[in-house]
């Protein structure tokens, strides 16, 4: 017999299409940058997965300042996607972060369905990239009026292109700015999706009210933080009971058991994202958190909580089972 000590729970999760991620904590894009900028204060060979700041066919710069503000429990942005555009992250920032261990998820957005083939084709194939997460979804991007993931036809169509052109597990980013928000699973699901991730940014706005103007130059931004993870809960419930795919959560993730209510919800894992502008280390310090919890309460493996939730509409019948949504 080992003296070893205690058996540390396998916090090991699937999230479909064969990829296993050694946690269920994901650096969510738009706070993590291109990963590398963590990568002295971050081991992240031991994140779940890093998913890079939205990727564009071309260099983006973004949209004017003031585009970021505090709000109570949260944080509300305008950024607009800047990036450095596929080409050059291809080129300068993938292979470094290859070096360091890291699963590569690349989100991806454009202006247009044909532009969002275009971004997709040159991602395909690149080593080092494990998934591909369709930024449908982003409400800072409505110079056209509107946003891809808030139009069925649209939602349908960017889906079923990029699954013609990439090999690649695919993620699809919904909006969380719909009426249905599992109507909209189910297209992407319908059209290949390999795995949903639910949800973005909130749209909202903050007012100065000693200049009597909008907060953000650009009126309007994406709310995050604590204030929105009871909502992306809701949604995170309906969606896996919609659909057959895994679901990562996203909104509000600060401590382990948030990570424990996702899963709990139907999550198979969950995107940190604010957090980090808070806490370098937050993935890290959420991963550490959610595996002492579980060997508290003598959890074997973190996956087994996966759809657990106990009295939830229909009750426990309708409990997920750990393993089927990973296959």
């Amino acid at each position: 017999m080992s003296a070893a000590g205690p058996q540390l729970p396998s916090l090991e999760v699937s999230v479909g299409r064969g990829l296993r991620l050694r946690t269920p904590i994901i650096a969510a894009a738009g706070t993590f940058g291109y990963g590398l900028e963590y990568g002295k204060l971050v081991a992240l060979d031991r994140l779940g997965a890093v998913v890079v700041k939205g990727l564009s066919l071309k260099p983006c710069r973004g949209h004017q300042p003031p585009r970021m503000v505090e709000t109570p429990a949260g944080v509300l942005n305008s950024i607009g996607l800047q990036n450095i555009g596929v080409e050059e992250f291809l080129a300068s920032r993938l292979p470094a972060l290859r070096r360091l261990g890291a699963k590569v998820v690349a989100n991806c957005w454009a202006e247009s369905i044909e532009e969002f083939a275009e971004v997709v084709g040159a991602l395909d194939g690149a080593e080092g990239i494990v998934a591909l997460e369709l930024n449908i979804s982003c409400p800072n991007r409505r110079e056209d009026g509107a946003i891809i993931a808030g139009s069925p036809r649209m939602t349908r169509e960017v889906v079923s292109l990029a699954r013609r052109r990439s090999a690649l597990p695919m993620w699809v980013k919904l909006s969380p700015n719909v009426g249905d928000i599992a109507e909209f699973a189910r297209i992407a699901v319908g059209e290949g999706a390999d795995a949903l991730t639910v949800s973005n940014t909130f749209l909202a706005m903050a007012i100065d009210v000693e200049a009597r103007k909008p907060a953000l130059a650009d009126v309007f931004g994406g709310l995050s933080g604590p204030a929105i993870k009871p909502i992306a809960l809701r949604m995170v419930y309906e969606v896996s009971r919609a659909v057959e795919v895994p679901v990562i959560g996203a909104g509000g993730v600060f401590e382990a058991r948030d990570v424990v209510e996702f899963l709990l919800a139907g999550a198979s894992a969950v995107q940190v994202g604010t957090a980090n502008l808070f806490d370098p280390r937050a993935c890290e310090r959420i991963a550490e958190g959610l595996g002492r919890w579980a060997r508290e309460r003598g959890i074997s493996e973190i996956s087994t909580l996966i759809g657990g939730l106990v009295g939830g509409k229909g009750g426990a019948d309708h409990a997920v089972d750990g393993g089927r949504k990973g296959r």
